[in-house]
């Protein structure tokens, strides 16, 4: 694993430190996968409880209603948000929290995508139960984990590019993310206003304001940009 501390801006001093991360939620649709992780945590950190949630949006309504937990663990493809996107939305909501990144997708630009959008962390499925406890220690303490062999520079313009386009991205509410996947989908203003059961004129106010936000002139540049970073997986 490669800790990347300094090569990206510290989440808020006030957030907690590893001693300090009590009330875990972990966002997984895979059971034995969620389970098995849920255990490691509470045999190594000493936790009782440790929350789970099957997709983002069960996710997003426990931290409604429960409050916001002390770190997130995050699956990369969730039955409603795969890529990016997940990221995107529970940063918005969680700005002070850690969220970790866990998946079997090891590709560079995901990772970079990622980090962009403001985890912590990305680790991999594959790491053994001393090497996932030791790389989220580390996370909760403050440093930026990474998978070996990922080096995040600030140097690099490529990466710069990314992140000054991830952070347009992010500044999307959670209904222009969702008018943003349907276009991404190839839906029209009409489809979007009837899969979302709003208003044409009110798809019309958001993609222009998902256009502005983001700089696009045109749907199909917002899909060139959308696809760069890796915002909407498909498959």
């Amino acid at each position: 694993m490669n800790a990347t501390a300094g090569h990206a801006p510290p989440l808020p001093s006030q957030r907690p430190d590893a001693s300090q991360v009590r009330d875990i939620l972990i966002v997984d649709d895979h059971p034995l996968m969620c389970d098995a992780l849920a255990l490691t945590l509470r045999i190594s950190f000493g936790l009782k409880q440790v929350r789970t949630a099957r997709s983002l949006a069960a996710a997003l309504e426990q931290i409604r209603t429960e409050g916001a937990p002390d770190a997130v663990i995050l699956d990369l493809n969730l039955p409603d948000a795969r890529g990016s996107e997940g990221i995107v939305t529970l940063r918005r909501r969680l700005p002070d929290v850690p969220i970790t990144l866990i998946s079997a997708d090891l590709e560079r630009a995901m990772i970079a995508a990622v980090m962009a959008a403001g985890a912590q962390g990305y680790i991999s499925k594959s790491l053994s139960r001393e090497a996932l406890v030791d790389s989220l220690r580390r996370m909760w303490a403050g440093e930026y984990v990474t998978p070996e062999g990922y080096d995040r520079g600030t140097d690099d313009p490529e990466e710069e590019s990314r992140s000054e386009l991830m952070r347009r991205f992010a500044s999307l509410t959670p209904q222009q993310l969702k008018i943003l996947r349907l276009i991404c989908k190839g839906r029209a203003n009409k489809e979007i206003s009837h899969e979302l059961a709003i208003a044409e004129a009110t798809v019309k106010t958001h993609v222009s304001a998902i256009m502005s936000k983001i700089k696009a002139r045109r749907r199909t540049q917002a899909v060139l940009l959308a696809n760069s970073i890796r915002l909407f997986e498909t498959g």
